[in-house]
């Protein structure tokens, strides 16, 4: 039997998540709290096999959270969920340690299938999400050179310019032309993208159920 806490802003949300996962044999909710402070306190007495938060806390608060939780060394896999994510937001999710990003307007069928792919230790996006990035990493004339792979993997990670600049001991500038260098190479567009097709490339990206089918 999985363990699920949900932390929510909206009774109502967290009574019909509370219906729907108990519907499932294979899940119980132990907790239900409207506070992150609250939230935070369950998944440390209870240490549920999975946390539901809402990013209607707002995405900072959100994202500390998720950074408190890896900095604890929680093993605790937490599902972000919302009306609504900007693919910008969903990467950020990830990249702060969340397992899975789904809207809270997803089917009950990619709702469950989001749960049981965190909960068997994978990551999790919707299909809308990683539609761009479906195609395999291609490679032009030449392979990634050693740089551009460093580069490539500390994208990745959501560093920033700056950031894998000094790292890497290169100039920002460098940084820039290695990535104009890597899009060309890969075909892959942005860095969102990148990071994404990473994610599958290492197997940690989990397909939906409509992909699997198709």
């Amino acid at each position: 039997m999985n363990t699920v806490a949900v932390c929510d802003t909206e009774p109502i949300a967290i009574e019909g998540l509370r219906s729907l996962l108990e519907s499932a044999d294979e899940l119980r909710v132990v907790a239900a709290e409207s506070s992150l402070a609250d939230g935070m306190d369950a998944v440390r007495a209870l240490a549920p096999s999975l946390l539901m938060l809402d990013k209607a806390f707002g995405i900072y608060a959100v994202m500390d959270f998720l950074r408190v939780l890896r900095t604890m060394g929680s093993p605790v896999p937490v599902i972000v969920w919302s009306l609504s994510f900007s693919e910008a937001e969903a990467l950020r999710f990830l990249q702060a340690g969340a397992a899975g990003v789904v809207r809270k307007t997803a089917s009950l069928i990619t709702l469950m299938s989001c749960i049981r792919a965190v909960v068997s230790g994978s990551t999790w996006l919707e299909e809308e999400m990683v539609r761009e990035v479906d195609r395999p990493i291609r490679y032009g004339r030449s392979p990634l050179t050693a740089r551009e792979l460093q580069v490539m993997e500390l994208v990745e990670r959501g560093w920033k310019n700056k950031d894998i600049g000094a790292s890497l001991g290169i100039r920002t500038g460098t940084v820039k032309i290695h990535l104009k260098h890597i899009f060309e190479k890969t075909g892959i567009r942005g860095r969102y993208g990148l990071a994404l097709s990473g994610l599958k490339e290492k197997g940690l990206l989990a397909l939906s159920e409509m992909e699997i089918a198709s």
